[in-house]
Order: C-alpha cells, then structure tokens, then sequence
C-alpha cells in the first residue's frame, strides 16, 4: 500500500466485530477524571452503559449516581471489595490512585468480572504480578487502558509503521509535561505520595505514555534501559523524580530517548525516524493527536476523523469482551511496563543500565 493509501484508508474502528450488546459497568473511583471523561464517553458508547458507581464517600456515590440515569448501586470501596449488587454489572473500571488498584482488581476477579484498570496497572511490581494472577485464577479478563492503543491516529501510525513506509525504525524520541502544581495546587495530592503513587510520580505518570506508545507503534518491547532523574522543588520531596530522562532499547533494535515532567511548560509528542522517513505525533498524548509523516518526496499529515478516545477504548473493550476475543494490552503488557518504569528508577538509582 502506498503512503498516501493509508491516510486515504478508513479505519477509525479497524478492530470492531459487535454491533450490538451491552456491558454494564460499575465506575471504580470517581475523580475528575472519571466524571469530565469516562462517564460523558460512556454516555456515547455504541456498547457500554455505567450501571454502579463506587467511591470512599457514599454521599459522593449518590451525587454521581443521581446525574447518570443508568445508575442503579451506588457502593462505598468496603462495600464493592465485599461484593455487593454484583448482580448490576458485568466488568469493571478502576481508576483510583495507584497503590489502591491491586485491591479493586482483586475483587474484581473474585466477583467474576472482567476489568479495565488504569495505567499504570498498579503500584508496584509486585501488585502487578498479583493482578495478572488474580485475573488468570479467576478466568476473567484484565485490560489495562492504554487509550492511545484506539485512538485512530496513533493505530494509522502503527500501521504505516509495519508497512515500512518509514523504513526501519532507528530512533525515536518522546516528551510528556506538565505543571502539575498549576493543574492541582495540593501539595498533599495523590500523585506527590510515595505512598499511593508508587515508585513516582513522572515517570509513572507521564513518562509512562512514550515508553507505551513506542511500544504499540514499533510493536516492539523494551529490553534494557538507562535513567536520570531528580526532585528539587519542595512539593516533590517525597518522590524522586519531578523530572527524568531516560533511554530505552527496544527487542527490535530501536534505541529511544524520554522525557517526563511533572513540574515543566505542558507539551507531548513522539517522534519516530527510520531509515526512509520520520513519523511525528504533537500532540502525541493529549485528548487529540495529530500525525505527521515526512519522506524524500514530500510530508502527509493524517486526515482521521478525530474520536473521543475514552470512548474509543471503552467500546474496544466491550467489544471485544462481548465477541469473547483477546484484548491488547492484557495484564501482562502491562506487567512489562511496571518491570520497566521499576528498573528506570533502579538505572537512576545505579547509574547504570538495567537489562529487563
């Protein structure tokens, strides 16, 4: 296929096999995230329905549920982990703070439900490892919500990619920042605690969208890394990295260069160069993604009908949960990037580089 069939090509939904049915699903964590993003998505989803919401405040529950008319349990955290109104959904959704998804998940796959967890999957390595095995234990299905894996840019970008219509791939380079501070002035917020964060907060946080989506776009997995990172400001003094950089060699030969700020000027992308072109995504992990490619002869710039991508990834899931099919990422993609993000702090920590 030439280059400019692929930016002719439809594709938007290049995965959707349902046309119908519905998976009910029950809202674990209901932050700013899950009420400006998930649920107005789900509202539009062609195959998706919020049925429960859970929360550590009852009254919050309530609040939410009396704005979603399909909401039909409203449960504190305690009352999910102990399994009730089961019977009002079918998968779940976590999207709590980090250290608190390995115990959702866990009740999760005891309930018998399939679940879509945000990344980073967990706090730790070790929770991680605990989720996948938790999931496989109960024959339930484990997604982690990458939601650059749906959004049709950055699918056309793995597609021209594997056509070698940029060549091999040899270098790439990524960038994610923000001013946290100004987003959310709350020292004590989640993301700023060791505690509920993890190993983090930029690398967990941001870094985590380059290192993923050079892995979808290459459909390549990282195989050693090297890092830098440090914490000068006050309000980051419980974590070690307000801002890192660090390198990373992929198993098909791509050597990679990220970067991750929690407290820099707001801006992302990705850049990937091969031996006979450059692809660009900027923005590359914001709620739109735009795509360039630059040949010999000339540049393409993608021309995909925008998508809501928490909508995308939603209908993804349930798609693919109704049809009985595999997901992309499952647990153990994820897992590879928790043994990543950890041995990039283990690289910093060393000066070193740390074979995964």
């Amino acid at each position: 296929m030439e280059l400019q069939e692929h930016f002719d090509a439809p594709g938007s939904r290049d995965w959707q096999t349902v046309d119908d049915g519905t998976v009910r699903f029950a809202l674990v964590g209901l932050g700013w995230w899950t009420n400006d993003f998930v649920i107005p998505a789900v509202a539009d989803s062609d195959l998706c329905t919020v049925t429960a919401v859970v929360s550590g405040s009852i009254e919050k529950a309530e609040r939410v549920a009396s704005d979603v008319g399909t909401v039909e349990a409203s449960m504190t955290y305690d009352e999910f982990v102990d399994g009730e109104a089961t019977e009002s959904y079918d998968a779940v959704y976590i999207a709590t703070p980090n250290s608190y998804h390995r115990e959702y998940v866990e009740a999760a796959a005891r309930h018998g439900k399939d679940v879509l967890c945000e990344k980073p999957m967990g706090a730790t390595v070790e929770d991680a490892e605990a989720m996948v095995d938790a999931c496989d234990d109960a024959g339930v299905t484990l997604m982690v919500a990458y939601r650059m894996h749906t959004e049709p840019v950055v699918r056309l970008a793995r597609r021209i990619v594997a056509d070698g219509r940029i060549g091999d791939p040899r270098l790439v380079q990524g960038m994610n920042a923000q001013p946290l501070l100004e987003m959310n002035g709350d020292p004590g917020q989640w993301r700023l605690n060791s505690e509920l964060t993890g190993y983090g907060t930029s690398v967990m946080d941001l870094g985590i969208y380059p290192l993923n989506t050079a892995r979808f776009v290459l459909d390549a997995d990282p195989v050693a890394v090297q890092s830098m990172m440090s914490s000068e400001h006050e309000a980051f003094a419980d974590v070690p990295d307000e801002r890192a950089t660090f390198a990373v060699r992929y198993d098909d030969g791509t050597y990679a260069a990220f970067g991750a700020s929690q407290n820099a000027f707001d801006t992302t992308s990705l850049d990937i160069v091969g031996t006979e072109g450059e692809l660009t995504l900027k923005p590359a992990f914001h709620m739109e993604t735009t795509l360039t490619v630059t040949t010999d002869d000339r540049t393409y710039e993608a021309t995909v009908e925008s998508a809501d991508q928490m909508e995308e990834e939603f209908d993804y899931f349930a798609n693919q949960i109704l049809a009985g099919g595999d997901v992309y990422a499952d647990g153990r993609h994820g897992l590879l990037d928790m043994r990543t993000i950890a041995a990039i702090h283990n690289a910093a920590d060393r000066d070193e580089t740390i074979q995964l």
